[in-house]
């Protein structure tokens, strides 16, 4: 069977993973470092996702490099299922926390009254940023092992 390029147990995954992991971290290093997040509900739900999207990207990270150094992919049906559909539930949520955050952050810029200091609020923004850059590599991850699955 090819290999396709992304899914887990190869390089390319290894690499989107860690991507996911370095850019949900940033994302949460970057909201947490504002003390106001608190405030307001999107910042608490970014923060949240981004709690279970660390671990999650990381202990596949660990996975896939296993597998390439071992070289021997993970290829049961079962454990892939898992792993698609926790990258699909993850994927969704990291997107609607993403479009949260990054709508309440220009609400809060555009308001006739400022209600975030612009310190904050460019903290805010990258941690958005972040958050989508995450959610792209994870959307990736997703449709890669997704493609690998009807091929067992």
């Amino acid at each position: 069977m090819d290999e396709v390029p992304g899914s887990v147990g190869t390089s390319a995954g290894f690499s989107l993973r860690l991507g996911q992991t370095i850019f949900s971290s940033a994302s949460l290093l970057f909201m947490s470092l504002g003390v106001e997040f608190y405030s307001y509900t999107a910042f608490c739900y970014l923060v949240t996702i981004m709690g279970l999207v660390i671990p999650w990207s990381f202990t596949l990270a660990l996975v896939d490099g296993y597998s390439v150094l071992v070289k021997c992919p993970i290829r049961q049906p079962g454990i892939l299922v898992i792993i698609v559909v926790g990258d699909w539930v993850l994927s969704i949520l990291t997107l609607a926390a993403a479009c949260s955050t990054a709508s309440v952050v220009d609400l809060l810029l555009h308001a006739e009254r400022s209600y975030c200091p612009p310190k904050f609020c460019s903290r805010y923004q990258i941690s958005a940023a972040m958050a989508f850059l995450t959610w792209f590599l994870s959307l990736a991850s997703a449709l890669f092992n997704l493609w690998l699955l009807p091929a067992l």
